[in-house]
């Protein structure tokens, strides 16, 4: 069945896809004209394809019913997405229904394929119509495709507007102040498109950037890290045992433990300023073992 259908979709595909000027106009004048079936006829060609997987039958049901998504797909122009592209997601949703219809439920494919057909047209548009999506669940759909056919103009909705259209659509009113403003806005390129010196001024030139990100900074990090790591033992492996403890006990003890100068020139036997001496030359040391 499913051989049966993708050689099915690329029949109906062949005749969908436009090859030179005005082939849209001429396709869809020819899904006009495509016979339509009576009830018994479409009930023959379904049992067909359900019982044998009659590739010529599934095909006469398609054909006759692309004037449905002709229809239907004309009913979303308002979202400047391409005619044909709108025809041919809606013929995706027409083959999926014709491979589902039950000829023995009493339904004409018309009506079964008709939730089919916007299902993919709606997907369609959803996914293309805006780089950033702006509607998830489902009742962000039903409120994105509902509201503009629902305003009366093209002007900001008021208070009653927004409070008549929430219930209508049973959805909170801030839902629908929030869809409308995200609907009305536009895409805005993050680069200048042309090197027109009016368009030169694009977002990436004013939006404020992590200096986190920016990649001196990711260096000098990954270096520092090093450094705190394997650098540092390092550095502290060249000193030689007493200068080590002196620096660990002095540099790198806990907070509220480190030993002063006169407690270590007490346990060495010597004075703190020789401690103070001891120290400075394994800092120095210890610099140019990290710098070498």
């Amino acid at each position: 069945m499913g051989d049966a259908l993708s050689s099915m979709s690329l029949s109906v595909d062949l005749l969908a896809m436009p090859v030179g000027a005005g082939s849209l106009e001429a396709y869809i004048q020819s899904a006009y004209q495509m016979p339509m079936l009576s009830e018994d006829q479409e009930v023959a060609l379904a049992r067909r394809l359900r019982d044998h997987e009659d590739l010529e039958a599934a095909r006469a049901l398609v054909l006759s019913h692309l004037r449905l998504v002709v229809s239907i797909a004309r009913g979303y122009l308002g979202y400047g997405l391409p005619h044909a592209d709108l025809i041919q997601e809606g013929n995706i949703g027409l083959m999926k229904a014709v491979k589902r219809f039950d000829p023995e439920r009493g339904v004409r494919l018309v009506s079964f394929a008709m939730h089919w057909i916007k299902a993919e047209i709606h997907e369609y548009i959803l996914k293309n119509w805006r780089l950033v999506k702006i509607a998830t669940t489902k009742a962000q759909r039903k409120l994105f495709f509902n509201l503009r056919s629902l305003k009366q103009s093209l002007s900001t909705l008021g208070p009653d507007e927004v409070q008549a259209m929430a219930k209508q659509l049973s959805v909170k009113p801030e839902e629908v102040i929030e869809m409308e403003t995200r609907l009305s806005g536009q895409d805005i390129s993050l680069e200048p498109l042309s090197d027109d010196d009016d368009e030169r001024y694009a977002p990436i030139a004013y939006l404020p950037a992590d200096a986190s990100f920016e990649p001196t900074a990711v260096l000098e990090r990954i270096e520092y890290d090093r450094l705190q790591g394997d650098g540092l033992r390092t550095a502290l492996d060249s000193l030689d045992p007493r200068s080590r403890a002196i620096v660990t006990r002095r540099w790198l003890a806990e907070e509220g433990e480190a030993a002063t100068l006169h407690e270590l020139a007490a346990e060495y036997g010597v004075s703190a300023e020789r401690i103070r001496q001891i120290e400075a030359k394994a800092l120095k040391n210890m610099r140019g073992a990290l710098t070498a």
